[in-house]
Formats: structure tokens, sequence, C-alpha cells
């Protein structure tokens, strides 16, 4: 099991597709539609695939093994 890292948040939320961004694992809002559609990610317990969600303060994120707690 991997190490829970602090993902931050600049404001009151931050969509999944900017987060990706922002962790490095897409370079566009286009990749991060082509990357959620084939590689599963785990917001709260239930996969998600929509880059437009919204993230808030206090939930997790599992992207490819990494989960992520946002503050």
């Amino acid at each position: 099991m991997s190490k829970i890292k602090i993902f931050k948040i600049k404001g009151e939320f931050i969509t999944l597709g900017q987060f990706l961004k922002e962790e490095t694992y897409v370079g566009s809002g286009g990749q991060a539609k082509w990357f959620l559609a084939e590689s599963p990610v785990i917001l709260n317990g239930q996969e998600e695939n929509r880059r437009g969600k919204k993230v808030h303060v206090g939930d997790e994120v599992e992207v490819q093994g990494q989960i992520y707690k946002f503050e």
C-alpha cells in the first residue's frame, strides 16, 4: 500500500481533470478525458470517469495505486 499524499486545494474545489494535470498524470484536458476512460480513478471509494467532477476538502482520490487526501 502506498503512502497517502496530501494535496492542498487552492479555493473551494478542484476538478478531477485539473488535479490530474497538476499531478502530471496528463498534460491537457483532452488527455484527462482519455486517461479517465482508460485508467480507473477512485473518488471516495467509487470509480469516477468525469474530468469535470469537483473534488473538495476531505475527499480521497486513488490514481494508479497512489492515494491523495485533499485539504
